[in-house]
């Protein structure tokens, strides 16, 4: 089984307009429609099994649609699941993360540049606690965002003390713990998080889809990231395309064609997330 653990969608109203936002103020290509079924259409083109969506919720009030769609997604019992949002001014953070538990979702997503709030920030801190203690998994973005230029809000170092002040086994460092920040992100080898694969060896494309040098956004190289799933271990990183922000079958030739072995190549593409997601034993 492979599974993307890192994707997004839009209702199906708001996503022609949010994706062509989005892709003009990062100044980059978009692959699908944003929709769930243009990820599902994706999915089977590229032989992806299953995806897991990573809602935003940018604003609090949205908090309660956006995981009320978490949840009719998982409902319908097909390839996408859904985990939730939660925004750092969520003032009944308890009372949502518990709902998250109780509709079965399996984690929760937070953005720290879209969100406007640091990684190490109290508010971060007091949800992933909370969340540590229903057994939620917790997925944050992890370094730069070409949304965001400059913003430094979720960088290794913060990232750091957040796992010095909870070190919780159901954390997920999106980007390999730090996209853009590559030389920090390597410190966070072994860490107890896992990571996940989203963008690390995806070379940077504007909106025309031409190649382009970014002097924030540039890979990882095949041999750089093999170094890292290696210092970390296979079995604690994730496959993630960030779709519609990448094309998966490329996001997966690229990983393929990296130089891991076989057992690495099973562990990130599919046995990490099945063992995480609870699917196998």
């Amino acid at each position: 089984m492979i599974i993307d653990f890192h994707t997004h969608t839009f209702p199906d109203a708001v996503a022609p307009r949010a994706v062509a936002a989005l892709a003009a103020g990062a100044n980059m290509k978009n692959y699908s429609d944003g929709t769930a079924a243009g990820l599902q259409r994706a999915l089977g083109d590229a032989g992806v099994d299953m995806a897991v969506v990573m809602p935003v919720v940018t604003k609090p009030r949205q908090t309660d649609a956006i995981n009320a769609a978490a949840a009719a997604l998982n409902a319908s019992r097909g390839a996408l699941v859904s985990f939730g949002g939660i925004h750092p001014d969520t003032e009944n953070y308890r009372e949502v993360l518990r709902g998250l538990h109780d509709a079965h979702i399996p984690g929760v997503k937070l953005h720290p540049l879209f969100q406007g709030t640091a990684a190490d920030d109290i508010r971060y801190l007091r949800i992933i606690d909370c969340a540590a203690g229903l057994g939620l998994a917790v997925l944050i973005h992890a370094g730069l965002d070409p949304n965001y230029p400059g913003l430094d809000l979720a960088s290794p170092a913060r990232l750091t003390r957040v796992m010095r002040e909870i070190p919780y086994g159901k954390l997920i460092l999106a980007h390999m713990g730090g996209l853009g920040q590559w030389d920090a992100a390597r410190e966070l080898a072994g860490c107890p998080a896992y990571l996940d694969t989203a963008c690390a060896l995806y070379p940077w494309r504007d909106r025309e889809g031409n190649a382009a040098s970014h002097p924030e956004y540039d890979a990882l190289t095949g041999e750089g990231f093999c170094k890292l799933v290696r210092a970390h271990g296979a079995d604690r990183v994730l496959f993630g395309s960030d779709s519609p922000w990448t094309d998966i079958s490329e996001s997966l030739s690229l990983i393929r064609s990296s130089g891991l072995t076989e057992p690495e190549l099973r562990a990130v593409l599919g046995g990490s997330a099945a063992r995480l997601l609870g699917l196998q034993r």
